[in-house]
């Protein structure tokens, strides 16, 4: 049974707190035990992009603390923006210090939940998941070209029973979040969730699915607001349905 450690970042924290339930759940029904550091804070993510490298680094020194490399533990989280974080930027961010070769483990450990289930599990279905109607996948930025996630969430909610995929045009296009890009860029962010949206209603499908919180929350936002016939899930609460 292998163990694994929550990796739960401050969106899914304080925003989506069903999701990160809904992962537990997910994990538990393939037999992962699940652990949970109640220490854990933010992977220091905001900071850094903001351009506060020392303030990002101190951050990032405590995830290492609450995260001690352990032989047989995996670091798993329902979010690839923050395990694209901890598994490239923190490269630069502890490149020359003592703590480079315990970042190094940690590196080997820590994955977003949809690539650990089928690349290091080799899981491609959860038993019982069932959602009825059809989904259109959004690549994230950072699941696709920091992770290199892509596969893995498709082949996932492909075998979720009812559920039919529905390739929508542009979909490795940036949903227009960026995190602090979305507030000093706000005209031009909201443009490019406008796009997306109407990608994803052209190919007619009901969901629009992810491995990202904050793509979601972005997309959600303009779908409320101009009243789109779509729902936006995260990939976990889709694979936590109907059982």
């Amino acid at each position: 049974m292998p163990a694994v450690d929550l990796f739960i970042p401050c969106f899914v924290d304080q925003l989506f707190p069903t999701t990160a339930m809904n992962m537990v759940k997910v994990l538990e029904a393939v037999g992962c035990e699940v652990h949970y550091n109640g220490n854990q804070t933010c992977c220091g993510q905001p900071a850094y992009n903001a351009g506060f490298k020392a303030e990002s680094c101190e951050v990032a020194t405590k995830f290492l603390k609450d995260f001690p490399n352990e032989p047989g533990r995996y670091v798993v989280s329902p979010s690839a923006s923050c395990v694209g974080m901890v598994r490239n930027t923190y490269t630069e961010l502890f490149e020359g210090t003592p703590l480079q070769t315990q970042h190094y483990g940690l590196q080997r450990r820590v994955f977003e939940l949809t690539e650990f289930l089928v690349d290091v599990l080799g899981i491609t279905t959860i038993p019982g998941a069932a959602l009825p109607g059809q989904y259109t996948y959004h690549d994230s930025c950072s699941a696709l070209r920091e992770c290199g996630i892509r596969e893995a969430p498709r082949q996932l909610l492909d075998s979720v029973q009812g559920l039919t995929r529905l390739e929508m045009a542009e979909t490795e296009t940036c949903c227009g979040f960026g995190g602090t890009f979305a507030v000093k860029f706000q005209a031009i962010s909201v443009a490019m969730a406008e796009q997306k949206v109407e990608h994803a209603l052209a190919t007619g499908a009901d969901y629009l699915i992810s491995t990202d919180t904050s793509c979601l929350m972005h997309l959600d936002a303009y779908i409320r607001r101009e009243k789109k016939p779509i729902k936006t899930l995260h990939v976990a609460d889709v694979l936590a349905s109907g059982w």
